[in-house]
Protein backbone atom coordinates (compact mmCIF):
# COMPACT_ATOMS: atom_id res chain seq x y z
CA UNK A 1 0.00 0.00 0.00
CA UNK A 2 1.58 3.22 -0.97
CA UNK A 3 0.70 6.74 1.31
CA UNK A 4 1.24 10.17 -0.01
CA UNK A 5 3.12 12.70 1.76
CA UNK A 6 -0.36 13.86 3.48
CA UNK A 7 -1.35 10.48 4.68
CA UNK A 8 2.44 10.01 6.48
CA UNK A 9 2.42 13.27 7.96
CA UNK A 10 -1.42 12.14 9.86
CA UNK A 11 0.41 8.91 10.86
CA UNK A 12 2.76 10.89 12.23
CA UNK A 13 0.49 13.13 14.03
CA UNK A 14 -1.67 10.23 15.22
CA UNK A 15 1.03 9.22 17.26
CA UNK A 16 2.27 11.89 18.82
CA UNK A 17 0.21 11.48 22.08
CA UNK A 18 1.41 8.01 22.67
CA UNK A 19 5.23 9.28 21.76
CA UNK A 20 4.76 11.82 23.99
CA UNK A 21 3.44 9.26 26.92
CA UNK A 22 5.98 6.61 26.68
CA UNK A 23 8.72 8.88 26.20
CA UNK A 24 11.55 8.34 28.71
CA UNK A 25 9.67 5.46 30.54
CA UNK A 26 11.00 1.84 30.40
CA UNK A 27 9.50 -0.70 27.74
CA UNK A 28 10.25 -4.34 27.97
CA UNK A 29 9.59 -6.45 25.09
CA UNK A 30 10.02 -10.08 25.45
CA UNK A 31 10.74 -11.74 21.77
CA UNK A 32 10.30 -14.76 20.93
CA UNK A 33 8.17 -17.04 18.32
CA UNK A 34 7.92 -17.00 14.79
CA UNK A 35 9.30 -13.04 14.69
CA UNK A 36 12.55 -14.88 15.62
CA UNK A 37 12.87 -17.43 13.18
CA UNK A 38 11.65 -15.67 10.25
CA UNK A 39 15.06 -13.28 8.91
CA UNK A 40 12.89 -10.26 7.21
CA UNK A 41 10.82 -10.13 10.61
CA UNK A 42 13.71 -10.70 12.77
CA UNK A 43 15.02 -7.22 11.07
CA UNK A 44 11.60 -5.47 10.94
CA UNK A 45 11.23 -6.09 15.31
CA UNK A 46 14.99 -4.58 15.05
CA UNK A 47 13.90 -1.55 13.09
CA UNK A 48 10.87 -1.04 15.24
CA UNK A 49 12.66 -1.33 18.29
CA UNK A 50 15.49 1.33 16.87
CA UNK A 51 12.48 3.62 15.62
CA UNK A 52 10.85 3.62 19.91
CA UNK A 53 13.89 4.07 20.88
CA UNK A 54 15.41 7.24 18.85
CA UNK A 55 11.88 9.06 20.07
CA UNK A 56 12.56 8.66 23.30
CA UNK A 57 11.48 5.11 24.88
CA UNK A 58 13.52 3.42 27.16
CA UNK A 59 13.49 0.01 24.92
CA UNK A 60 14.88 -3.00 27.03
CA UNK A 61 15.09 -6.19 24.73
CA UNK A 62 14.36 -9.64 26.80
CA UNK A 63 14.74 -13.04 24.05
CA UNK A 64 15.09 -16.62 24.34
CA UNK A 65 15.82 -18.52 21.59
CA UNK A 66 14.51 -22.32 22.06
CA UNK A 67 14.42 -23.33 18.21
CA UNK A 68 18.14 -21.95 17.87
CA UNK A 69 19.07 -24.57 20.54
CA UNK A 70 17.08 -27.50 19.35
CA UNK A 71 19.18 -26.79 16.30
CA UNK A 72 22.44 -26.43 17.74
CA UNK A 73 21.46 -29.71 19.71
CA UNK A 74 20.61 -31.75 16.92
CA UNK A 75 23.91 -30.84 15.00
CA UNK A 76 25.86 -32.07 18.29
CA UNK A 77 23.71 -35.33 17.95
CA UNK A 78 22.32 -34.51 21.90
CA UNK A 79 18.61 -35.89 21.84
CA UNK A 80 16.16 -33.03 23.28
CA UNK A 81 13.26 -33.74 25.55
CA UNK A 82 10.65 -31.74 27.17
CA UNK A 83 8.30 -32.54 30.23
CA UNK A 84 5.78 -29.61 30.44
CA UNK A 85 6.70 -27.67 27.91
CA UNK A 86 10.25 -27.16 29.24
CA UNK A 87 13.22 -28.51 28.00
CA UNK A 88 15.05 -30.89 30.50
CA UNK A 89 18.28 -29.65 30.84
CA UNK A 90 21.41 -31.54 32.14
CA UNK A 91 24.73 -29.77 32.95
CA UNK A 92 26.01 -30.29 29.36
CA UNK A 93 22.94 -28.58 27.46
CA UNK A 94 22.96 -25.52 30.00
CA UNK A 95 26.50 -25.08 28.28
CA UNK A 96 25.08 -25.63 24.94
CA UNK A 97 21.88 -22.83 25.97
CA UNK A 98 24.11 -20.33 27.31
CA UNK A 99 26.19 -20.81 24.38
CA UNK A 100 23.62 -20.48 22.07
CA UNK A 101 21.43 -17.53 23.75
CA UNK A 102 24.20 -15.32 24.82
CA UNK A 103 26.66 -15.78 22.12
CA UNK A 104 24.74 -16.67 19.13
CA UNK A 105 21.47 -14.92 19.49
CA UNK A 106 21.97 -12.21 21.53
CA UNK A 107 25.16 -11.11 19.42
CA UNK A 108 22.92 -11.19 16.30
CA UNK A 109 20.32 -8.90 17.57
CA UNK A 110 22.24 -6.94 18.75
CA UNK A 111 24.20 -6.73 15.29
CA UNK A 112 20.88 -6.23 13.28
CA UNK A 113 19.32 -3.10 16.29
CA UNK A 114 23.14 -1.67 15.08
CA UNK A 115 22.67 -1.72 11.17
CA UNK A 116 19.27 -0.28 11.49
CA UNK A 117 21.04 2.59 13.24
CA UNK A 118 20.50 1.78 17.26
CA UNK A 119 22.86 1.56 19.57
CA UNK A 120 22.84 -1.73 22.01
CA UNK A 121 24.49 -3.90 24.61
CA UNK A 122 24.17 -7.38 24.92
CA UNK A 123 24.35 -8.91 28.35
CA UNK A 124 22.80 -12.50 29.77
CA UNK A 125 21.66 -12.66 33.43
CA UNK A 126 24.82 -14.02 34.46
CA UNK A 127 26.05 -10.25 34.03
CA UNK A 128 26.77 -8.43 37.27
CA UNK A 129 24.22 -11.06 38.80
CA UNK A 130 21.48 -9.80 37.33
CA UNK A 131 19.45 -13.35 37.41
CA UNK A 132 19.59 -15.51 40.57
CA UNK A 133 17.84 -19.00 40.09
CA UNK A 134 17.41 -22.00 41.83
CA UNK A 135 16.85 -25.19 40.26
CA UNK A 136 13.04 -25.28 39.88
CA UNK A 137 12.51 -29.47 39.39
CA UNK A 138 15.71 -31.97 39.55
CA UNK A 139 13.45 -34.23 36.98
CA UNK A 140 14.17 -31.06 34.42
CA UNK A 141 17.75 -30.65 35.33
CA UNK A 142 19.39 -27.03 35.19
CA UNK A 143 16.08 -25.48 34.29
CA UNK A 144 15.74 -22.43 36.81
CA UNK A 145 13.09 -20.25 38.99
CA UNK A 146 14.01 -16.80 39.69
CA UNK A 147 14.97 -16.36 43.24
CA UNK A 148 16.17 -12.03 42.63
CA UNK A 149 16.52 -9.86 40.14
CA UNK A 150 19.49 -7.05 40.04
CA UNK A 151 18.76 -4.27 37.63
CA UNK A 152 21.78 -1.95 38.36
CA UNK A 153 23.36 -2.94 34.76
CA UNK A 154 19.93 -2.49 33.00
CA UNK A 155 19.47 0.88 34.54
CA UNK A 156 22.97 1.70 33.59
CA UNK A 157 22.89 0.87 30.28
CA UNK A 158 19.98 3.06 29.60
CA UNK A 159 20.59 6.51 31.70
CA UNK A 160 23.43 6.15 28.52
CA UNK A 161 21.05 5.88 26.03
CA UNK A 162 21.80 2.12 25.14
CA UNK A 163 19.36 -0.70 23.55
CA UNK A 164 19.88 -3.25 26.69
CA UNK A 165 19.44 -6.97 24.86
CA UNK A 166 19.29 -9.97 28.02
CA UNK A 167 19.76 -13.39 27.17
CA UNK A 168 17.83 -15.56 29.49
CA UNK A 169 20.42 -17.51 31.35
CA UNK A 170 20.64 -17.17 35.19
CA UNK A 171 22.96 -18.65 37.81
CA UNK A 172 23.68 -19.91 41.33
CA UNK A 173 26.08 -18.72 43.91
CA UNK A 174 27.34 -22.33 43.29
CA UNK A 175 28.15 -21.25 39.75
CA UNK A 176 25.62 -23.25 37.95
CA UNK A 177 24.19 -22.15 35.03
CA UNK A 178 20.11 -22.00 34.44
CA UNK A 179 18.28 -22.08 31.36
CA UNK A 180 15.47 -19.38 32.02
CA UNK A 181 12.03 -18.84 30.59
CA UNK A 182 12.26 -15.81 28.71
CA UNK A 183 8.64 -14.87 29.33
CA UNK A 184 9.11 -14.89 33.09
CA UNK A 185 12.33 -13.60 33.04
CA UNK A 186 10.66 -10.72 31.01
CA UNK A 187 8.01 -10.12 33.64
CA UNK A 188 10.16 -10.17 36.72
CA UNK A 189 12.84 -7.24 34.77
CA UNK A 190 9.61 -5.18 33.67
CA UNK A 191 8.14 -5.29 37.66
CA UNK A 192 11.51 -4.91 38.77
CA UNK A 193 12.16 -1.33 36.88
CA UNK A 194 8.44 -0.31 37.52
CA UNK A 195 8.22 -0.19 33.19
CA UNK A 196 5.49 1.63 31.63
CA UNK A 197 4.33 -1.79 29.72
CA UNK A 198 5.39 -4.92 28.98
CA UNK A 199 5.13 -6.44 25.55
CA UNK A 200 5.14 -9.90 25.13
CA UNK A 201 5.69 -11.03 21.46
CA UNK A 202 3.67 -14.71 20.69
CA UNK A 203 2.74 -16.47 17.50
CA UNK A 204 -1.51 -15.66 18.48
CA UNK A 205 -3.11 -12.57 17.73
CA UNK A 206 -3.85 -12.60 21.69
CA UNK A 207 -6.44 -13.99 24.14
CA UNK A 208 -9.37 -15.59 22.09
CA UNK A 209 -12.85 -16.26 23.95
CA UNK A 210 -13.02 -18.93 21.02
CA UNK A 211 -9.90 -20.54 20.60
CA UNK A 212 -11.37 -21.92 17.17
CA UNK A 213 -12.25 -17.98 16.21
CA UNK A 214 -9.31 -16.20 15.55
CA UNK A 215 -12.10 -13.14 15.23
CA UNK A 216 -12.87 -13.60 19.17
CA UNK A 217 -9.62 -11.36 20.46
CA UNK A 218 -10.13 -9.97 24.02
CA UNK A 219 -8.95 -6.63 23.45
CA UNK A 220 -8.53 -5.57 27.41
CA UNK A 221 -8.85 -7.76 30.05
CA UNK A 222 -8.21 -7.76 34.37
CA UNK A 223 -6.13 -9.84 35.32
CA UNK A 224 -8.80 -11.45 38.12
CA UNK A 225 -10.85 -11.84 35.13
CA UNK A 226 -7.91 -13.90 33.22
CA UNK A 227 -7.83 -16.15 35.76
CA UNK A 228 -10.95 -17.15 35.84
CA UNK A 229 -10.72 -17.49 32.34
CA UNK A 230 -7.80 -19.92 33.00
CA UNK A 231 -10.10 -21.83 35.38
CA UNK A 232 -13.05 -22.36 33.10
CA UNK A 233 -10.60 -24.22 30.73
CA UNK A 234 -11.14 -21.00 28.14
CA UNK A 235 -7.53 -20.09 28.68
CA UNK A 236 -5.27 -23.39 28.24
CA UNK A 237 -2.11 -24.75 26.95
CA UNK A 238 0.70 -22.83 26.58
CA UNK A 239 -1.36 -19.54 26.72
CA UNK A 240 -1.38 -20.42 30.36
CA UNK A 241 1.76 -19.45 31.52
CA UNK A 242 2.14 -16.50 29.66
CA UNK A 243 -0.74 -15.41 30.82
CA UNK A 244 0.62 -16.05 33.97
CA UNK A 245 3.65 -14.28 33.80
CA UNK A 246 1.73 -11.23 32.10
CA UNK A 247 -0.30 -11.04 35.12
CA UNK A 248 2.92 -11.39 37.41
CA UNK A 249 4.14 -8.50 35.73
CA UNK A 250 0.97 -6.26 36.32
CA UNK A 251 0.97 -7.37 40.29
CA UNK A 252 5.01 -6.15 40.64
CA UNK A 253 3.92 -2.45 39.08
CA UNK A 254 3.99 -2.60 35.83
CA UNK A 255 1.24 -0.53 34.50
CA UNK A 256 0.15 -1.95 31.33
CA UNK A 257 0.95 -5.69 29.71
CA UNK A 258 0.18 -6.65 26.43
CA UNK A 259 0.18 -10.02 24.30
CA UNK A 260 0.54 -9.25 20.41
CA UNK A 261 1.13 -11.26 17.25
CA UNK A 262 4.64 -11.03 16.38
CA UNK A 263 3.94 -12.61 12.93
CA UNK A 264 2.45 -8.84 11.92
CA UNK A 265 4.63 -6.66 11.02
CA UNK A 266 5.00 -3.71 13.13
CA UNK A 267 2.97 -5.46 15.61
CA UNK A 268 4.95 -3.30 18.32
CA UNK A 269 4.58 0.04 16.66
CA UNK A 270 0.62 -0.75 16.33
CA UNK A 271 0.08 -1.54 20.00
CA UNK A 272 2.04 1.26 21.65
CA UNK A 273 1.34 3.89 19.00
CA UNK A 274 -2.11 3.89 18.18
CA UNK A 275 -5.61 4.02 19.89
CA UNK A 276 -6.92 0.75 18.41
CA UNK A 277 -4.08 -1.59 19.39
CA UNK A 278 -3.10 -5.01 18.14
CA UNK A 279 -3.15 -7.51 20.96
CA UNK A 280 -4.82 -8.26 24.24
CA UNK A 281 -4.19 -6.08 27.27
CA UNK A 282 -3.71 -6.57 30.71
CA UNK A 283 -4.44 -4.19 33.32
Amino acid sequence: MEFNNGQRAEVLINALPYIKKYNNKIVVIKYGGNAMVNEELKRSVMRDIVLLSLIGIKVIVVHGGGPEITEVLTKMNIKTEFKNGLRVTNRETAEIVQMVLSGKVNKELVNLIGNSGGNSVGISGVDCGMIEARMKDRELGYVGEIINIKTNLITDLLEKNYIPVISTVGFDKNGNIYNINADTAAAWIAGELKAESFVAMTDVKGLLEDINNPESLISKINISEAERLIGEGVISGGMIPKVQCCAEAIRRGVKKVFIIDGKIPHSILMELLTNEGIGTMFV
